[in-house]
């Protein structure tokens, strides 16, 4: 079974797993603030996903969210979530996924995001087009900023830290003919890459948050980089993801605010 391949088949199993406890109500624990929350079955999932992947794939290494690391000699590391929307799936909101992705030699080359409530599982391999449900998908071909639809999302600490994204948000909202906010960073890029968002920023993301759905975009024929159009780098977590007709317009907006230092 190629690297994709395993990917889906064990994405799946995980969001059959999660689907158990969909639409319903989880208690959580929380983990580095009040609003970060970990949950029964993030640790199951995960639990799950790493049991796959060890017996799958023994020599390569591991990052997880929920704690999930194993340091390899080779040069391919997997990036999971094992839900990305915790929050949302603790509250029985269907916008939640598990998230894999494969990096090699310091590239990500292939990733899943499933969506196992909203029936949704997107792929992607390195130079092979991105699918969802098998079929393949591009980003969108809209140019204009004033038609455009946009996705975000704020940091854990936005209670307490200057650095929020709230001016930012209010900028792209009035800008734009409008933003959406999901609560799943994974789902946001996925729709990016299917057409549905135009384009997308966030920042204080963890690697686990973006890798899958980066390359997602950039398979679907779009663009991501970080908030000054600089290639991304997973461990910064400042993403900006477009269709690329609209990207120079998202960073010149985002520039007239003073960037934060995280970016």
């Amino acid at each position: 079974m190629d690297d994709l391949a395993l990917a889906l088949s064990i994405a799946d199993e995980a969001g059959r797993l999660l689907l158990e406890g969909a639409g319903g109500h989880h208690a959580a624990s929380t983990k580095g603030s009040a609003i970060d929350l970990v949950t029964e079955y993030d640790r199951r999932a995960e639990a799950l996903i790493l049991d796959r992947l060890r017996a799958a794939r023994p020599g390569d290494g591991l990052l997880a969210e929920e704690g999930g690391l194993l340091a390899s000699p080779s040069a391919r590391r997997w990036i999971v979530d094992p839900i990305d929307g915790t929050t949302n799936f603790a509250h029985g909101h269907p916008v939640f996924c598990v998230s894999i992705a494969l990096e090699a030699a310091g590239s990500i080359v292939a990733g899943v995001v499933h969506a196992p409530a909203l029936g949704l599982t997107f792929a992607a391999r390195r130079g092979g087009g991105a699918t969802c449900n098998g079929a393949p998908i591009h980003v969108s071909d809209e140019g204009d900023l004033g038609r455009a639809l946009l996705a975000t999302g704020f940091p854990y600490d936005r209670h307490t830290a200057r650095e929020n994204n709230f001016d930012q948000f209010v900028a792209l909202q009035r800008r734009a003919q409008g933003v959406r906010r999901l609560g799943s960073a994974a789902i946001d890029l996925a729709l990016v890459a299917r057409g549905v968002y135009d384009g997308y920023w966030e920042m204080k993301l963890k690697p686990w948050d973006v890798a899958a759905g980066a390359l997602l975009v950039v398979e679907a024929g779009g663009v991501v980089t970080g908030w000054r159009g600089e290639a991304v780098c997973l461990e910064r977590g400042a993403v900006v993801a477009s269709n690329g007709r609209l990207h120079a317009a998202l960073l010149e907006t985002l520039a007239t605010l003073p960037l934060p230092s995280v970016v």
